[in-house]
């Protein structure tokens, strides 16, 4: 494990201010990706999401991101050290020198608890769980259009296109992605429940848990995540 990667999220004399660390938690469709956006540009933090860790490691043919497509080529899932490995190597960046928000980790105990052991007690982290009913989730992903031509994304309930299943755009058919059905999105809610749901008992267990119902608007929701932010740290 590298060792910037202490220095940089411990408390020192010669740091005297602690990097502050927002881990967004949450099932897919809670809006994680969409709140992490609007806090980096609030908090001018790095918004650091593990899936785009590993898009730039194998774009950049990396030795970690071969040895991520190794494990993909065979339909394996990445190791916890892999992950870890990519994590560690950019938040010892000079960017992360005051903090970073996290999308997409930890996703397991094992990876929240080898985080742990590199934060300093005075680092504790500010852990957000974003909370939505399985039932409001199928509602909000297995509605998602997108133009096969151009890209454009619609929801047929929030903001549908308004000539059906053609895009505004460029008059492109709409389709639905084939991991928005609702037999996907089922089998990912069954795999974060098993993995990543009990990363909330984890985290309550150390009183870092914040839990947001992300019914609401979005700008409600970041209004909400920003108050408990300044609640702990007087950050926001």
């Amino acid at each position: 494990m590298p060792g910037s990667f202490f220095s940089y999220l411990s408390c020192s004399n010669t740091h005297p201010s602690c990097p502050r660390i927002l881990i967004l938690l949450g099932p897919p469709g809670s809006g994680k990706g969409t709140q992490a956006k609007k806090l980096e540009q609030s908090l001018h933090l790095p918004h650091i999401s593990t899936g785009d860790l590993l898009r730039d490691h194998i774009r950049r043919n990396t030795e970690l991101g071969k040895l991520a497509q190794s494990y993909m080529d065979k339909g394996n899932l990445l190791p916890d050290h892999l992950i870890l490995d990519m994590l560690f190597e950019r938040v010892s960046q000079k960017d992360c020198n005051k903090g970073y928000i996290l999308d997409g980790f930890p996703r397991t105990i094992p990876q929240a608890e080898t985080f742990q052991k590199g934060l300093e007690p005075q680092t504790s982290p500010i852990v957000v769980n974003l909370d939505l009913p399985d039932e409001k989730i199928l509602e909000r992903l297995t509605k998602r259009v997108v133009c096969e031509n151009c890209g454009a994304s619609y929801h047929l309930l929030y903001s549908p296109p308004k000539e059906k299943d053609i895009c505004d755009k460029c008059s492109g058919v709409l389709i639905q992605r084939p991991d928005d059905s609702e037999e996907v999105i089922r089998k990912r809610l069954k795999v974060y429940s098993d993995q990543t749901a009990p990363l909330i008992s984890f985290y309550s267990k150390q009183n870092l848990l914040h839990t947001i119902d992300c019914s609401p608007p979005p700008e409600q929701i970041f209004r909400e995540i920003c108050s408990v932010i300044d609640q702990t740290t007087k950050f926001c």
